[in-house]
């Protein structure tokens, strides 16, 4: 025995609008998702990157020939790099108080030129190495840039500058961050600087470390092979073999404790 089921035209017809209304009713939720802004981005890639976990931490490593500590309490910080020169030790450090270097656990006085210099590398070694971290810093302007695809996958492209108010001695200095837009993790950067000369330098990701949940970064680090290529344009050099290895950027024995 079998069944037929019958429907009217009447019915039919109610059947297309139900389904009619149910399609314009999802192309609308649809079209009102908007994009993510590069706040939202950057937010996003510090949770990726376990990063917002320093907030309250010990970190240390060893990069070249210096040991670099960073201690973090809450909006309070002291950085700190230890280098042995000539049978002294010498220990740069700086904090919320300023700067101050001491020889031999004793301290020093250094001329203000000197002192500049001192905090502007201390600073980068201690900026590059917890990457996304200070990257929601007061002083950081973030525009989103388009889209773009390297080597088939897809990213955001956010380029950072700084304001001159809290925007540190290199202030003028202007980076870009690539990050994936399946796991919001910075996969390449790029930063335009003017010490020695100026340049631009173009950096990838060598190999990932996940201490304590926390993800630090290995680079290889690249410069142009043409001069008149552009900071926004080194994704492409990049693409392109268009630039050239200079370098490596390799953080060793990393030791992570939370406060």
């Amino acid at each position: 025995m079998s069944f037929q089921i019958t429907y009217s035209n009447d019915h039919f017809f109610k059947y297309l609008i139900h389904i009619f209304l149910m399609c314009v009713l999802i192309i609308s939720c649809n079209s009102k998702i908007k994009p993510l802004t590069a706040q939202q981005i950057i937010d996003k890639s510090i949770i990726s990157s376990g990063v917002d976990k320093l907030a309250n931490s010990s970190l240390s490593f060893d990069f070249r020939k210096d040991h670099y500590t960073a201690t973090r309490n809450s909006g309070d910080y002291i950085f700190s790099r230890r280098s042995k020169r000539n049978n002294s030790q010498i220990e740069d450090q700086l904090s919320n108080s300023g700067f101050r270097r001491l020889l031999n656990s004793k301290l020093i006085t250094v001329s203000d030129s000197m002192e500049s210099k001192y905090i502007e590398s201390v600073n980068s070694v201690h900026y590059f190495s917890t990457l996304p971290y200070s990257l929601n810093d007061q002083a950081v302007q973030k525009k989103l840039l388009n889209e773009v695809k390297i080597n088939g996958k897809e990213y955001y492209k956010i380029e950072i500058s700084f304001s001159k108010e809290n925007g540190g001695i290199d202030h003028e200095d202007v980076f870009v961050y690539w990050i994936s837009k399946t796991d919001f993790k910075i996969d390449y950067l790029a930063y335009k600087f003017d010490v020695n000369g100026g340049g631009v330098r173009f950096r990838e990701v060598k190999k990932e470390h996940v201490i304590n949940g926390v993800c630090f970064f290995d680079y290889n680090n690249f410069k142009p092979k043409n001069s008149n290529i552009s900071l926004s344009s080194l994704d492409k050099a990049y693409e392109n073999d268009k630039l050239t290895k200079v370098s490596e950027i390799i953080l060793k024995r990393i030791e992570l404790v939370f406060n």
